[in-house]
């Protein structure tokens, strides 16, 4: 569980909530023709710029906000230079015998084992990497075009909402409550480009990037256990992908 998504999310609704149910007339904050017009033409916008498959599959794909902890580039470092000692006493082939998690790194470790060039361990690593960014990034463009759909439908259903007040002006009373209504579109697309849309597509892009950096750490690091490099000297190799600060902790303990 992400608890930084989590609590960003509900602080953020929590506190427009509240301001809304301690002021007046909080009842005139819902207003279900403007909900539909947002929500609705948004997601029917969204939709024609992309596949039936990717708007589902983007869907699925949110939840990495909230529920994914992509595992830390050091813990992979750390079990990769173990792996690595252990090729090099007792060769590849003991590999198999060895307990591994990742599915990325299982992959390429079971290449070795049977005996496949470093070209084609390389090109399959790559491939599967290529593809699950091409995945996440359709991800991040869908939640991109919620967050560029939602205040455009928001100012259309409020010059609609506009129109039909102006048409209707032989009454100046109801004039402030058709603009309050009229409004609420406008309100509703805000929030939900804002509050949703672009804080998930930015959390995405985020895991994206850990992926990318772990997945090319398991790339580097299968081919260097195949070359049979030192444990000690594919470690720092390896500990480079990290950052300034994170490398200098490591280091002294090497």
């Amino acid at each position: 569980m992400d608890l930084a998504t989590l609590l960003g999310l509900i602080v953020a609704w929590g506190l427009i909530v509240a301001t809304i149910v301690l002021g007046a007339a909080a009842s005139t904050f819902v207003n279900m023709p403007s909900f539909a017009i947002v929500i609705g033409g948004t997601f029917a916008v969204v939709l024609m710029r992309f596949t039936l498959g990717q708007f589902i599959g983007s869907m699925k794909t949110a939840t990495k906000a909230f529920m994914y902890k992509s595992e830390s580039p050091e813990e992979i470092i750390d079990f990769v230079v173990e792996l690595a000692g252990i090729a090099r006493k007792e060769g590849l082939l003991s590999l198999e015998k060895q307990e591994i998690t990742n599915p990325v790194l299982a992959k390429g470790i079971n290449m070795l084992v049977d005996g496949h060039e470093p070209g084609v361990v390389k090109k399959a690593l790559l491939t599967e990497m290529n593809e699950t960014l091409n995945r996440h990034s359709i991800g991040q463009q869908i939640f991109k075009a919620i967050g560029d759909a939602a205040p455009a439908m928001g100012m259309i259903g409020t010059l609609v909402g506009l129109v039909q007040m102006l048409t209707n002006m032989s009454d100046p009373k109801s004039i402030g409550p058709a603009m309050a209504v009229a409004l609420l579109t406008t309100l509703y697309g805000a929030m939900l480009a804002n509050m949703f849309a672009l804080p998930i597509a930015d959390k995405l892009s985020l895991r994206s990037s850990e992926e990318l950096m772990n997945k090319t750490i398991i790339i580097e690091s299968v081919l260097g256990i195949q070359e049979g490099q030192n444990p000690k000297v594919l470690g720092e190799i390896l500990r480079n992908f990290l950052p300034a600060s994170k490398r200098e902790n490591e280091e002294p303990a090497t």
